[in-house]
This record gives structure tokens, C-alpha cells and sequence, in this order.
């Protein structure tokens, strides 16, 4: 099967605000498969598929893959798939380097926050929850939901 995705977007599929703009820009995409949209919550996630990005890291900022294996983060992920989707005007502003310095650290702030911020646990205990979860998967133990 071939595979034209002009970019690799990883995104957690946990967080509520991330799932409402991967619908919208699947949306935009309409079937062309121009950005390849990947779950790094899934327990099939694999850092060897992408690009070696573990799931902490790609927790802790929006990362992005080329199709050359450039990896890309922060606002310039966006910048991207809205290019890539023809909708590049959105971030056509943080092209300019002091608007895209602030925009960069909003954005930092935002993905620092974005756990509580959504109403979920830190980052840490979060992994420790998935991290037993897989664990438990490969021993072939049933874990109960509590």
C-alpha cells in the first residue's frame, strides 16, 4: 500500500481539546491521507515507528515526523500540517521571528498545563498508569478497571 502523507502527526489521544483538532483537521484532510495522524496513547504505540519518540517525550510537547525522519515540535508542528493542508495562513504570522518566539512560548505554557488544565493526572503518574498497563498486557493478566 502506498502512503503519500506529507507529515506524521503524533498526538494524544487522551487529551480532549487534541482529539477536537485532529477531528478538525482530519476534516481538512478529506481522505487524502496527507497527514498521517498517530496516537502516542494507544498501547500500540511505538517509538521505533516514530522516529525513536518515546511516549513521555512526545507527552510533554506536539512532535511531528517528515517524511525524510526530520522531527519537528512546538508551533512549528502546526505550522506545518496547516500547510500541508492548504490552510497555511492560520500560522502564517509565527513565521516572524518574534511572533513566532511568542507563540512558541505560549505554547509552552499551554503543554505544560495541558494535563491539569483538561482535568488529568501529571505526566508521571500518568506514565507509571500506562507503563503498569503494558506490563500487565504482556504477562497476560486482565486488569480490572478501578
Amino acid at each position: 500500500m502506498m502512503s503519500n502523507w506529507k507529515i506524521k502527526l503524533l498526538y494524544d489521544g487522551e487529551c480532549p481539546l487534541c482529539l477536537r483538532e485532529v477531528s478538525f483537521l482530519e476534516k481538512r484532510d478529506a481522505g487524502r491521507g496527507l497527514v498521517k495522524f498517530v496516537d502516542i496513547a494507544d498501547d500500540n504505540y511505538s517509538p521505533d515507528e516514530n522516529a525513536g519518540i518515546d511516549y513521555e517525550t512526545a507527552m510533554g510537547r506536539i512532535h511531528a515526523i517528515l517524511p525524510d525522519g526530520t522531527i519537528i515540535k512546538n508551533v512549528e508542528v502546526f505550522r506545518q500540517v496547516y500547510e500541508v493542508l492548504g490552510m497555511g495562513w492560520v500560522y502564517a504570522l509565527t513565521k516572524i521571528p518574534l511572533i513566532g518566539w511568542i507563540a512558541d512560548s505560549i505554547y509552552g505554557i499551554w503543554a505544560d498545563l495541558r494535563l491539569i488544565l483538561t482535568g488529568r493526572p501529571n505526566l508521571a503518574t500518568i506514565s507509571a498508569q500506562r507503563q503498569k498497563r503494558l506490563q500487565d498486557q504482556q504477562s497476560g493478566r486482565c486488569r480490572l478497571n478501578v
